[in-house]
């Protein structure tokens, strides 16, 4: 599940994902770069038994020739005891020598704590005839608080896999949804990696509703409420939906909005927001949800969300 997810990351962030797991090799041209994934299958078979499935391999190219390729091979390991650094060796190996090129930068992604050998060295007291090291990305390492604001969304898309202290989880979470949010304009991928987030931060229902409060509610003028609150309906429905059909996930979506439009109501009306409840738990349209939403903004009172629904004036 990690594999894949990681592999997905990079294929559809190239660029972002060398810079930020490979600065140090990347370099700040790297936009100007043409970018190559090598397809896994191509591999099996040009390599053989020899192949070992590690993640795909990008090289880079700069058509203008300001720099010769280079081969990045990038490995996700989420549990450290299981990384081998003779698998890796011998995957560059093998790979060098089917591109025939020595320009080959493997990048290790941990994403938990554990011991693991930084280096190989092979040769005797006197003499090395083999070494090898990598490029070592501790995720687990990295202060969360430090990407908060980063315009890499590789970055933000990880904020969950980095250290925070326990009272800072849920800004985090903040942060990394506002970054997808802000970087990334296709809904396609903003559904795809909202999935990301919540995988590895991994929220309990507490959490879930806390979060919804604080900043749903608060920060509601800082991203559009409607956008957070269609987000939050897909992040229910995401979990059990997706895979049982569209139609339940749907009904997962318009329950969880539901919800958010009671605590909202809740916090601006207290005591007499209780009286559209009722109304509220008719409503099994997500454009009307959406005006109900944009109605209660709007409103000063009860009444008057009423009166906005129904396209009557407001009284001054």
């Amino acid at each position: 599940m990690h594999d894949q997810n990681f592999k997905n990351l990079i294929l559809d962030y190239p660029v972002q994902s060398l810079e930020f797991f490979a600065g140090k090799e990347a370099g700040p041209d790297l936009s100007d770069a043409r970018i190559i994934p090598i397809g896994q299958e191509q591999l099996k078979e040009r390599l053989g038994d020899r192949f070992r499935e590690l993640d795909t391999p990008l090289l880079v190219e700069w058509p203008d020739g300001r720099r010769e390729a280079i081969l990045f091979l990038v490995e996700e390991e989420t549990q450290s005891s299981t990384f081998s650094i003779y698998r890796l060796a011998h995957y560059c190996l093998d790979l060098a020598e089917l591109m025939k090129t020595d320009r080959v930068i493997p990048v290790v992604i941990f994403l938990r704590r554990g011991d693991h050998r930084s280096e190989l060295r092979l040769g005797s007291d006197s003499s090395a005839y083999l070494e090898f090291r990598y490029l070592a990305c501790h995720l687990w390492r990295l202060p969360a608080n430090r990407y908060y604001e980063s315009p890499n969304i590789v970055a933000r898309l990880n904020l969950p896999n980095m250290a925070y202290a326990p009272e800072d989880r849920l800004e985090m979470y903040w942060a990394a949804q506002t970054g997808l949010d802000q970087l990334e304009t296709s809904s396609e991928k903003q559904n795809k990696y909202s999935d990301f987030i919540d995988f590895y931060a991994d929220l309990s229902d507490d959490e879930v509703a806390r979060y919804r409060m604080r900043y749903i509610v608060e920060r509601r003028d800082n991203m559009g409420l409607a956008n957070v609150l269609r987000e939050e309906g897909r992040k229910e429905g995401r979990n059990e939906g997706r895979n049982e059909g569209r139609n339940e996930g749907r009904n997962e979506v318009i329950d969880a909005l539901i919800e958010s439009v009671g605590v909202l109501l809740d916090v601006k009306f207290g005591f007499e927001g209780i009286k559209l409840f009722p109304q509220l738990m008719e409503i099994k349209d997500i454009q009307q949800l959406k005006m109900m939403i944009h109605a209660i903004n709007l409103a000063k009172t009860p009444d008057d969300v009423l009166k906005i629904l129904n396209d009557k004036p407001i009284v001054v």
